[in-house]
């Protein structure tokens, strides 16, 4: 009788996730959500600032990003990166969608306090934990622009607007903040 014993991983490196999720196994895709969906729910949370709605558009996050893995090029960045824009930009257009506007519209918002350890689901080894000490490393006016950028949802010209510098200035700050940012990110990887 020939018996194959079968041996579940527990943990993957980034490039053998990559390569479990291109091959749709689900256990690559949950591993990806034990790990990731902390992280992931802290950026959505500080876009929507709602949990009902961060619990909608992080299910669509996971579903873009089963669907869209193909189109991940380790070349142009880290996956974890990859994953936060399309959660950020899944968010905006969250909050953007006529759906929600008008949602918005139709039934008052409740009243809730920003608390930051309602965020600390995310696994101790998650990619995300340490982030604002980076951030630290930055001026505080650039720390501002990368909190209203990534974390507030805000564009370039409604950070122009909200500051009241001019756009070109917005937009050189930002280029100065993410070159430094990513210069600080180097001891991280």
């Amino acid at each position: 009788m020939d018996c194959k014993i079968f041996v579940i991983k527990t943990n993957y490196s980034e490039e053998e996730l990559i390569v479990l999720l291109k091959e749709k196994n689900e256990a690559g895709f949950h591993y990806l959500y034990d790990h990731y969906s902390g992280a992931l729910y802290g950026v959505i949370f500080r876009i929507v600032q709602s949990k009902e709605y961060t619990e909608e558009v992080i299910q669509d996050v996971f579903v873009k990003i089963w669907n869209s893995i193909l189109q991940y090029d380790s070349a142009k960045g880290r996956f974890y990166t990859w994953m936060i824009n399309i959660a950020r930009n899944t968010a905006i257009d969250y909050l953007k969608s006529k759906g929600f506007q008008n949602e918005l519209k139709n039934q008052p918002l409740p009243d809730f306090v920003y608390n930051s350890a309602e965020l600390s689901t995310t696994n101790k080894t998650s990619d995300f934990i340490g982030f604002k000490d980076v951030l630290g490393g930055l001026e505080t006016d650039k720390q501002e622009l990368i909190d209203l950028a990534y974390y507030q949802g805000y564009t370039q010209n409604e950070i122009s607007e909200k500051l009241k510098i001019p756009l070109g200035t917005v937009k050189t700050k930002m280029r100065n903040a993410l070159i430094k940012l990513k210069d600080l990110l180097k001891d991280y990887q």
